[in-house]
Order: structure tokens, then sequence, then C-alpha cells
């Protein structure tokens, strides 16, 4: 009797341990995707959620963040999409996570240098994406832990995602996926560079982070200045 039940008793707690853990990160995925070296020449998807389709047209109605956005598809749902391989920080100082930038200390200083890249990468998107047509195409694991859409983001004919990292808006997200290299690359080449987020000065940032009644804020992002800049001339 007891040989007979062990089998069903740990399929019950595989499916109760499941129930029960957090959603996996969604900013990678461990299958094996299809070619993503270039945007299909003319995506005939529909559905995101239809296994045979692999590539759409749509029009980006909302920037999340600098790796997040909604697309409005061809059958009119309205998708969160979340880019593949990519991490962008997050614009609270309180929020990041210093340890996944290397060469970013965690310090103070550390943590509000990249919330403000992480708005700075929110507004670069922003400018890039709103309102615009862009293909999106998926690979290996259509969705994360969290329901997004995983996926490659072509703006005429570039690689959003790659565009990031070379421009050091983001980190490499390190996982399995067909454009890992390709990735990693174009990351290591901006930390060479000093692009972005990569160019930390620890004197500098110190001199950035600011305290009102004992809460951090974020130094003004670049275009937040600009704005600023414009209204005192005027």
């Amino acid at each position: 009797m007891s040989v007979r039940w062990r089998p069903t008793a740990v399929v019950i707690l595989v499916v109760l341990a499941g129930c029960a853990g957090a959603p996996v990160p969604d900013t990678g995925s461990d299958s094996q995707p299809t070619a993503l070296d270039s945007p299909p020449a003319d995506p005939d998807g529909v559905d995101p959620d239809d296994p045979a389709d692999t590539a759409w047209t749509g029009t980006v109605v909302r920037v999340v963040d600098g790796d997040t956005m909604e697309v409005e598809f061809p059958n009119g749902e309205v998708d969160t999409v979340r880019l593949l391989g990519v991490d962008t920080p997050e614009t609270s100082a309180e929020s990041t996570s210093p340890a996944e930038f290397e060469g970013i200390p965690e310090t103070d200083a550390g943590r509000t240098h990249l919330a403000t890249w992480g708005g700075e990468a929110s507004a670069f998107a922003e400018s890039e994406l709103a309102g615009e047509e862009v293909t999106v195409v998926t690979g290996g694991d259509r969705r994360g832990g969290y329901g997004r859409l995983l996926a490659v983001l072509y703006v005429d004919g570039e690689d959003f995602n790659e565009r990031l990292l070379r421009e050091g808006y983001a980190r490499l997200y390190d996982t399995e996926f067909a454009k890992r290299d390709a990735y990693a690359a174009a990351e290591a080449d901006a930390r060479e560079r000093g692009a972005g987020l990569w160019a930390f000065d620890e004197a500098e940032s110190s001199a950035e982070t600011s305290e009102v009644d004992g809460a951090d804020l974020r130094p003004p992002s670049r275009l937040e200045a600009a704005g600023t800049a414009a209204s005192v001339s005027a």
C-alpha cells in the first residue's frame, strides 16, 4: 500500500509547491527560440496566445518602464511585453540591486546612480517607442511567470533590446536564448566604453544624493533637467 501511494504523494507535493511559490522571473527563456537574427519581413501573427504565431506587428500604446511596455496586437488585444534578455534598473533607489550590475557598489551612491539610469531608460523607451509600430518576436517560452509576453522588439528593423544594452541603459539578463552571445557582446562593449549606467563615479554620484525628511530623492533625468533649463531660459 505504501509503495502505491508514494508517487501520488510526490505529485501532490510538487503541485502544492508550484502553487505556493512566487512567480519565476520572466526576463529570459530557458527554451531554444526560433531564429531572432532579424525581424520577419511580413509578420502574419494574429494572437499572441496562438502557438502557431511567433511574430506580430503591433503598436506600443504605453511604456511601463525601460524594459516593459504594452502593445496592441492585430486581434485588438493589448498585451504586456517584457523585453527578452535585458534588464533596466529600477527607478527607486530602495528597489535597485547594485549586485546585479557589475562594478556598481552596494552604497547609497550606487543605488542612486542606478535609480537615475532607471529613469533615463524609461524616458528613452518612451521617446523611442510610444505610439510606434513595432515587430514583436517571441522565442522559447512565450510567457514568463508574471504572464508577460517575452519578446524581442524591432523598431524600423532594429533590435531595440540590443540597443538598450549597446547604449548603456540595461544589463544582460543572462539566460539561454538565441541572441544571448550578441547581447553579451553589446553589454561588454558598453561597459568598456563607459556608456550610460556603466559610467559610475563614486564622488559625483555621492554629491547627487540628497535627503528631505530622511527620504532619498532621485536626481532628475537628463530629459527632466533639459526641460527645467528650457523653462528657466524662457
